[in-house]
């Protein structure tokens, strides 16, 4: 028997999910993901709203799995010029 679990290397978000309402560099959110998910952590990843539209690229701080959802505080990397879409 496994554990299931989800690999992602890009951060969606909604904003019931906590996406930021303002993006500050260095600035430090929360967020609660369903599921257990496994997160490249102290890199820069891509930081995603509803519409797969990245505006800024944040680091995984702290990931805890626990009672089936994985729990994380990030901070805010970098804010791109041009947000732009990752799907087609």
């Amino acid at each position: 028997m496994g554990m299931p679990c989800e690999v992602n290397s890009i951060l969606k978000l909604n904003s019931n999910q906590g996406y930021p309402a303002e993006l500050v560099p260095r600035s430090q959110h929360q967020t609660v993901k369903p599921g257990y998910r496994i997160l490249p952590m102290d890199v820069p990843l891509p930081l995603v709203n509803e519409q797969w539209v990245a505006h800024a690229d944040i680091v995984v701080r702290q990931l805890t799995w626990e009672n089936g959802e994985t729990k994380l505080m990030f901070e805010i990397h970098r804010v791109y010029d041009s947000p732009f879409s990752l799907k087609g």
